[in-house]
């Protein structure tokens, strides 16, 4: 099951206060801004910034070049 439009409409990651990118295949919500990637569980985001996986610059880039069309 995906995450509701609504649910998206008003994420942002807790670090950055920045739109979050979804991308739904892969199960997880990106920000561009802290490079921080959010995993979701049982269609549950979990948004620590503990939890949260931080990419290197070059990783950020290749994973945004790969966002979903309107990211």
């Amino acid at each position: 099951m995906a995450l509701s439009q609504e649910l998206l409409d008003i994420l942002v990651c807790p670090e950055s206060k920045q739109a979050l990118v979804y991308f739904a295949e892969e199960g997880f919500l990106f920000c561009p801004e802290s490079r921080l990637k959010y995993r979701i569980e049982d269609d549950i985001p979990v948004m620590l910034v503990d939890e949260a996986e931080r990419l290197d610059e070059s990783a950020a880039q290749a994973l945004m070049a790969t966002a979903p069309q309107g990211a």
